[in-house]
């Protein structure tokens, strides 16, 4: 990751309480997939759950590069 893009994620993980929001259902989601993988016999409903927390950390991991990419543009033009 390059520098100024690590620096805008701290930023707005300090001050941007939406992405902190989008941080910390990320961190939630992974938690929830860790725990699934732990499991030596996943059924049928397990990997449901397992698909649908992966789509769901995509989706999050998505808004979280859009709001990077948004302050990028905006220093840009500074």
């Amino acid at each position: 990751m390059p520098t100024l893009t690590r620096e805008i994620r701290e930023q707005l993980l300090t001050y941007d309480e939406e992405f902190q929001k989008l941080a910390k259902q990320h961190s939630e989601y992974e938690a929830q997939l860790r725990q699934i993988a732990q499991s030596p016999y996943l059924n049928l409903e397990d990997l449901q759950q397992q698909a649908t927390l992966k789509k769901l950390k995509l989706r999050v991991k998505d808004a979280m590069e859009r709001h990077i990419a948004q302050r990028l543009r905006g220093s840009t033009k500074a």
